[in-house]
């Protein structure tokens, strides 16, 4: 099995590459080994000590190791753990019942129906051009809302704590929100 490494913008964060899916649907963000409980996966990467963030999606996991931990050290023992998990067809997640796994409900903003349209252009906008460009940094972004202006963004993944995520958010999904939708005032970090 092939498991290439990339490196990602935000320096604490290795993104690896597989040769088969990892998630079928969606991404998963595990930011605390009490997050990982539920992945098997998860567990054995946060049970390493110097690894602070988990985020899998669509074909790569994306690591990010705590301060002061060092790749050079930490890039093997993660992909030992990616081969062997992924050789022996191991799940991803523990069995049992959707009623037996608490995801905490998100703060969103409620979005006004008199914005309908407007919330459909920016979704339709982060679904076809922020999100794969922001895979491919091996992370995520998930809209959460828009009010009076201004679009709210939650980043996962390398992104989340990426010293440059702040300009790419302002200077990357700003501009680009603004100039397709000119009722996009501002963008901010939910």
């Amino acid at each position: 099995m092939l498991i290439e490494t990339e490196q990602t913008p935000n320096p604490s964060t290795l993104k690896f590459v597989l040769e088969q899916a990892v998630m079928d649907n969606g991404t998963r963000d595990f930011a605390s080994p009490e997050d990982a409980e539920q992945s098997p996966l998860a567990e054995a990467l946060f049970s390493l000590g110097d690894v602070t963030g988990v985020f899998f999606g669509s074909n790569f996991v994306s690591v990010t190791g705590g301060e002061g931990s060092q790749w050079t050290d930490l890039k093997p023992q993660v992909l030992s753990i990616l081969l062997d998990h992924f050789s022996a067809n191991l799940p991803l997640f523990k069995a049992g019942s959707a009623g037996e796994i608490y995801v905490p409900p998100e703060e969103d903003v409620h979005d006004d129906p008199e914005d309908a349209d407007i919330v459909a252009q920016i979704k339709e906008l982060i679904e076809t051009r922020v999100r794969p460009a922001v895979a491919n940094d091996g992370g995520d972004i998930i809209y959460r809302g828009f009010n009076q202006g201004t679009v709210f963004l939650k980043m996962q993944g390398a992104c989340a704590g990426c010293p440059s995520s702040t300009a790419t958010l302002k200077h990357g999904i700003e501009s680009l929100l603004k100039h397709y939708v000119p009722e996009v005032t501002d963008v901010q970090a939910a």
